[in-house]
């Protein structure tokens, strides 16, 4: 009785602290509003979303508490009703999620990538909802935005406008139009609610976060509260969005000209855009990790797994601007539009990147050592792993760790010296091994995520919306795509040392590694076919 009291007083205190920080920032946002509507709106609407905030932790803890009293630790019962406790847990989360919007979808968004620390039933339920199925503005609250950004309503600015959305975001959602010169065009609307809550929504996130750190120490998610305070003012700017796309496109063509044709943004209607409204080229094509719309486009899944591979190890690890919301929802696929083909007869993908708000930069420094260590990851050096991941911030006690997160592989796999080392069967086995993992390392995991830069935080972020496509693409992942990642990496720790090199015979060093690197990596491509064929026929 003595711990479930103590329980209950935890919980009694992180409703409290959460309705207190929630309401003091209420009131804040309330008195600097200048706009006597948005005022009315904060009134009684914070108050309202404070009181689904305490009902649902109410709701999640008490069922926890008493559904598993009793069970013995480690029983197989215990284990199914945890199971059970998790899924309805995160139904209620999504449904709070959903009636608040905004900043709450996008916590349940990165809830939906954290595989390596959350339950698999959360990160299952969000990922299937919380994409572009979100809540939807009514046309009066787009028909205001309108107004206010653009004096006219948009049958006035548009010659057609559809006013029912295509898909609906955490922060916007997506209408068809067509312009008076006959153009077909998407026009991103921000959601109304972002700017009239967001400011009481964010103080009370982060105080129900910092109240869970002090009740529950190995409970750490501070990091993603800073992120989010860093990266939302800048997601909402829909300009910073469109000058993302175009710096994105330009970094292919200066940097990865190879490959630029095969990677596309919308173009951007820049008279018709402000920071609340961008209106971008209407394009048509499959999402990313539909592999039936993709077969239908007659273009080979495994292609654009490796195209997508490609492309983000290109921006990680040489441009080092990088597009840090690459989920299902935000890329499409479509035949390259020079009607080019493969081989095999297959058209040629294109990835088309939607969603340019989230950008990260990595400086010269973070984007070498980064690509040092997957790198080394590919190659099985244990070395070159500890010392790069030590680099990074992880530290000499969990670089194990984070070796770990990064390829989702447990450390005597990451340096097995077998070609396929890193690849993921996706089988039921692997995702209980990987939970089995999470649950054991929590308080590890935490404090990694607390000590690692945010932008190597949004690297992994990055990583795991990638890896959640190549799993839907390939039943797994591939072994084909950590050859690229190796490969893009390496090449770019070649292009470093050689911009560092002050003499001829660094250089020739250099070039020496170089070629050796080349033969290595041929020897995985003959081995990698060497598989594909020993699979073929054991079918």
């Amino acid at each position: 009785m003595a711990v479930r009291s103590f329980w209950r007083a935890k919980t009694k205190l992180l409703l409290a602290a959460a309705a207190t920080g929630g309401a003091g920032a209420g009131a804040v946002a309330i008195a600097n509003s200048d706009d006597p509507a948005s005022a009315v709106k904060l009134t009684t609407a914070v108050p309202t979303r404070l009181l689904r905030d305490a009902v649902a932790a109410a709701t999640i803890a008490f069922d926890y508490e008493y559904s598993l009293w009793g069970l013995p630790d480690g029983s197989i019962e215990r284990e199914r009703v945890k199971r059970e406790v998790h899924t309805r847990s995160a139904h209620k989360l999504q449904e709070l999620c959903f009636k608040n919007g905004g900043i709450y979808i996008k916590l349940g968004q990165h809830i939906s990538q954290l595989e390596y620390l959350v339950p698999d039933e959360y990160v299952q339920i969000m990922r299937q909802s919380m994409l572009n199925k979100c809540p939807v503005s009514s046309y009066d609250q787009v028909l205001e935005v309108f107004k206010k950004e653009l004096g006219g309503a948009p049958d006035e600015i548009f010659d057609e406008f559809d006013p029912t959305p295509i898909a609906s975001a955490s922060l916007a959602q997506v209408h068809v139009a067509r312009t008076h010169n006959g153009q077909k065009v998407a026009v991103k609307v921000q959601h109304t609610h972002m700017t009239d809550t967001a400011a009481a929504d964010y103080a009370t996130v982060e105080m129900i976060v910092n109240t869970l750190h002090w009740i529950f120490p190995s409970f750490d998610f501070r990091w993603l509260v800073d992120e989010m305070r860093e990266s939302l003012p800048k997601e909402l700017d829909f300009l910073i969005e469109a000058k993302n796309s175009v710096k994105c496109m330009d970094n292919f063509r200066r940097f990865s000209p190879h490959i630029a044709e095969y990677v596309y943004a919308p173009r951007v209607y820049w008279n018709l855009s402000t920071s609340k409204l961008l209106v971008m080229e209407y394009i048509d094509g499959a999402q990313v990790n539909d592999y039936r719309a993709i077969r239908k486009l007659g273009v080979k899944p495994s292609d654009v797994s490796n195209l997508l591979s490609q492309s983000f190890a290109e921006m990680m690890f040489k441009h080092g601007f990088v597009h840090c919301d690459p989920h299902a929802a935000n890329v499409l696929v479509r035949p390259l539009p020079s009607g080019s083909r493969s081989i095999f007869g297959k058209n040629k993908p294109q990835l088309v990147l939607l969603d340019h708000g989230l950008y990260k930069d990595l400086d010269t420094s973070m984007r070498i050592n980064y690509a040092s260590l997957w790198k080394g990851l590919v190659f099985s050096d244990a070395n070159a792993i500890k010392e790069n991941s030590v680099k990074l911030g992880a530290g000499e006690d969990l670089y194990v760790l984070f070796a770990g997160i990064l390829t989702m592989r447990p450390w005597n796999k990451v340096i097995d010296p077998a070609v396929d080392h890193l690849v993921i069967r996706g089988t039921d086995g692997d995702r209980s091994e990987l939970q089995m993992y999470a649950s054991q390392y929590f308080p590890q995991i935490s404090e990694l995520l607390r000590r690692l830069p945010r932008v190597i935080l949004l690297m992994l972020k990055t990583n795991d919306c990638l890896r959640a496509v190549n799993r839907a693409l390939m039943e797994g992942s591939s072994l084909e795509t950590f050859l690229i990642v190796g490969r893009v990496s390496s090449e770019a720790v070649i292009e470093s040392k050689l911009l560092r090199s002050r003499s001829f015979i660094t250089r020739i060093h250099v070039w020496f590694e170089e070629l050796l690197l080349g033969a290595r990596f041929f020897g995985l491509q003959m081995a990698l076919w060497l598989l594909k064929i020993q699979r073929a026929l054991t079918l």
